[in-house]
């Protein structure tokens, strides 16, 4: 991504005191130390392979311009600079959630953003309920 690229609102972010140009241009081990230490614990290790492929198709999709989401099942990749600006539509176990990365993203992981599981909300019990809440006593 070049600075023609960039929006205007993310001009003016910082990141540990890096602007956005100087994290998209700062190598892989600069970029480390900067990291939390799960994340930065977790890079030091490797990348796994489904890891890889996914940033390799991350770095294939800049470099040809295409816009279309990527969707992927790798919910513990850590979000780095390069991954800035593209949709990823990850899977929450059940269903593609698209989401587009923005700069206050870097550092967490693409499962935070796809949340697998949802707050449960059951009705009244005795009205419009199960056959088991039928004979709750009604007020």
């Amino acid at each position: 991504m070049t600075t023609m690229e960039i929006p205007p609102e993310w001009q003016k972010f910082k990141y540990r005191g890096k602007s956005l140009d100087e994290l998209l241009n700062m190598p892989f081990d600069e970029l480390i130390n900067l990291l939390p230490a799960r994340a930065r614990r977790s890079l030091m290790r490797g990348i796994k392979p489904r890891q890889r492929i996914l940033l390799e198709k991350i770095r294939k999709y800049k470099k040809l311009g295409i816009k279309k989401p990527i969707k992927t099942h790798v919910r513990d990749m850590i979000i780095l600079p390069e991954m800035i600006g593209i949709t990823i539509a990850v899977y929450n176990g059940k269903e593609f959630i698209p989401m587009q990365v923005t700069p206050w993203m870097i550092g967490h992981y693409l499962g935070e953003f796809s949340p697998s599981t949802r707050i449960v909300k059951h009705g009244e019990p005795g009205l419009r309920a199960t056959r088991s809440s039928m004979y709750v006593p009604l007020k």
